[in-house]
């Protein structure tokens, strides 16, 4: 690195005109006319004669002889009509790259999602955007909520959906949606033909169905049931929504699922849902992205399909999270 790349640079002297001035002034230059000029710039005569000399007191020369023939410039308004050229073929050099690096980002969206949200939230949110964004690619990354973290700190996600008690470590989220969580039971199983809830104790007691550590679904059960003595060993610790239902509906115990995932199995009594009293097993869902970066473009398209926004009440970031 040179020695005048590491010397710092005095800032620009407030006698810089803006770009619009400088554009003008340039169609100034074209037309030969303060009228025609503004009429290419969009604004009024008067205010293209405003912003003309107002450069003109800003630089301390004169830039036009006006007449009734028309505006000429003077040599001083030639110089600074030349430079004035250079900038602003550099700023729309900038604003070129710029927008292709906008066109770059817009052109894939890479979202991790745990089960719950990626089979049943997901799919309408995705059809939403891509009504909107149809030429961004969209791929999905399915995991249990200690995935999807681990995937946007590493920087293979852009943005997440996780269930757990809260914001992962390293991220910023905002709630989307409630949940609960309720235990169901074939309907050969005993408690199928209960007449009283289940009380905390006898559900932490009894050996379950269960999604794997590290899944949304077991944080809050695990959490719910540790002041009552905490889970028996699991009956089966399964990684997939699917695989815990088809077991349940087999009748080889007992399950604790999301409701949203158990719509279809209750509806058809494939599975029969048994009241818990004395127990909180609600949750909230959150969407998620690393910590001090807001979502932009497709990223903060598809939050907005979930009602929600990073400016919505109930955002938490690093700064508020404690």
């Amino acid at each position: 690195m040179s020695s005048d790349d590491q010397a710092p640079r005095a800032p620009l002297s407030h006698r810089v005109p803006d770009l619009g001035a400088l554009e003008l002034l340039l169609a100034v230059a074209r037309h030969g006319s303060l009228g025609r000029a503004a009429k290419d710039v969009g604004i009024t005569q008067p205010a293209a004669s405003s912003r003309i000399r107002s450069m003109e007191r800003q630089l301390g020369v004169a830039l036009l002889d006006r007449s009734p023939r028309g505006s000429r410039l003077t040599d001083a308004g030639a110089l600074v009509t030349d430079w004035a050229r250079r900038v602003v073929e550099a700023a729309e050099a900038f604003d070129a790259g710029a927008q292709a690096l906008r066109d770059r980002r817009d052109s894939r969206l890479r979202v991790a999602a745990s089960m719950t949200i990626a089979e049943y939230l997901l799919p309408g949110w995705l059809i939403a955007l891509r009504a909107e964004r149809p030429d961004t690619a969209v791929s999905l990354l399915v995991g249990n909520s200690a995935d999807v973290a681990r995937r946007l700190v590493t920087g293979e996600a852009d943005l997440g959906f996780v269930e757990g008690l809260s914001i992962p470590e390293g991220l910023d989220g905002t709630v989307i949606a409630h949940d609960r969580l309720v235990v169901t039971v074939a309907p050969s199983h005993p408690w199928a033909r209960r007449r009283t809830p289940l009380l905390p104790g006898e559900l932490a007691a009894t050996p379950l169905i269960l999604r794997e550590r590290g899944s949304g679904t077991r944080q809050v059960l695990d959490a719910a049931l540790a002041v009552h003595g905490g889970l028996a060993q699991p009956l089966l610790e399964l990684s997939s929504t699917t695989a815990v239902k088809g077991a349940a509906e087999s009748g080889a115990g007992p399950c604790v699922l999301s409701e949203l995932a158990l719509g279809e199995e209750l509806s058809s009594r494939r599975l029969v849902k048994i009241p818990v009293a004395g127990v909180r097993l609600r949750r909230q869902l959150r969407a998620v992205w690393p910590a001090g970066h807001r979502p932009t473009g497709p990223a903060r398209d598809l939050l907005s399909r979930t009602g929600r926004s990073t400016d919505a009440p109930g955002s938490v970031t690093a700064s508020n999270r404690l």
